[in-house]
């Protein structure tokens, strides 16, 4: 028997993981996947949690973005200034 554990939040869950958590969780599912050793079901299961894991952490990335882009702002509209090398 597999051990299935909650990957994503649902709405009213209480509070939403981390980032960091989204990142472990979705790591996990790939290995899971990549081990091969997984019933055909258990693998679509699998598939479909890390989907939505990415989603969720693609949302995350494009809110810290538009924070970043609010936080360089000057006066006038924000806008967008490549990272310094070196």
């Amino acid at each position: 028997m597999t051990k299935r554990t909650k990957t994503t939040q649902e709405p009213g869950d209480g509070d939403e993981p981390s980032f960091e958590e989204l990142v472990r969780r979705l790591e996990e599912a790939v290995e899971r996947l990549e081990a091969g050793t997984l019933p055909l079901d258990e693998s679509l299961r699998v598939f479909e949690d890390g989907v939505k894991l990415a989603r969720a952490g693609a949302l995350r990335l494009d809110e810290a973005e538009r924070r970043v882009e609010l936080l360089l702002a000057g006066e006038g509209a924000p806008s967008v200034r490549p990272l310094q090398d070196g």
